[in-house]
């Protein structure tokens, strides 16, 4: 597990520079370096950026501890992956998808999470079902208040999606959402706490839970079907940030 600490500076009239941490162990230089760099990307909150970020190589090398070459070729997967995008004679980029790629990818996502829901009606046990309900214990004892938390309420939703995709046990469906719901998570963090999400949310879970404990596979896919697609009309009437 690499330990990354990352911040965003502003340099040069409003320029983004990005720091993190240098690697302690240099084995696999380009594992490691992508590593690194995806952990920092993901946790920008990049969507409450006003300037693009741009990402330094050199920089970048100086800070991990190694040459430009790992860095560059670490880049090169991210830009592959979509979290990076390099412009000739500007530099590299992090990626801020717009408006329309984010409800495509939302949308399917909702194909996939609600396919782990069915999955999980018939194949999941009584125990992991019951690990869902669980996640959300500290907020019912709060009177199911979730904006009360909401920085410790986001990462239990993510957590509770990633969640769900894995217990439907289909490995295929499971590397597929991986890279998808990297990017979403992003989004995910930016949404929960605009228009009462968080309150709708936590309701729209725990429907979730009462459907898949009850193995209502119909009922448990189309729920969290509508849920997913619930994220993604919020993001086409209040995401202006997005354009």
């Amino acid at each position: 597990m690499i330990s990354v600490e990352s911040t965003i500076r502003r340099v040069n009239g409003g320029a983004a520079k990005l720091s993190v941490a240098p690697l302690e162990d240099t084995s696999t230089f380009k594992n490691r370096a992508y590593t690194a760099l995806k952990e920092v990307i993901v946790s920008l909150n990049i969507y409450d950026q006003t300037n693009e970020v741009r990402l330094d190589e050199r920089q970048l090398a100086q800070s991990l501890g190694v040459s430009r070459t790992p860095v560059r070729e670490a880049m090169a997967q991210l830009e592959r992956e979509g979290f990076v995008h390099s412009v000739p004679r500007r530099g590299i980029y992090v990626v801020r998808k717009t408006r329309r790629e984010v409800i495509e990818m939302i949308q399917v996502w909702a194909a996939l999470e609600s396919l782990a829901a069915r999955l999980i009606t018939m194949h999941a046990s009584d125990d992991e079902i019951g690990r869902l309900r669980q996640m959300f214990a500290s907020f019912d004892e709060a009177g199911g208040a979730p904006h009360a938390k909401l920085d410790e309420y986001s990462e239990v939703n993510i957590q509770f999606h990633q969640t769900i995709i894995a217990m439907g046990g289909n490995g295929i469906l499971v590397n597929l959402a991986e890279n998808l719901f990297t990017h979403m998570r992003m989004i995910r963090r930016k949404t929960i706490g605009e228009e009462n999400r968080a309150d709708r949310s936590i309701q729209d879970h725990l429907a979730i839970i009462q459907a898949l404990e009850a193995r209502e596979t119909d009922a448990a896919e189309v729920l969290v079907r509508n849920h997913a697609l619930g994220l993604a009309d919020h993001v086409s009437r209040y995401a202006d940030y997005l354009e």
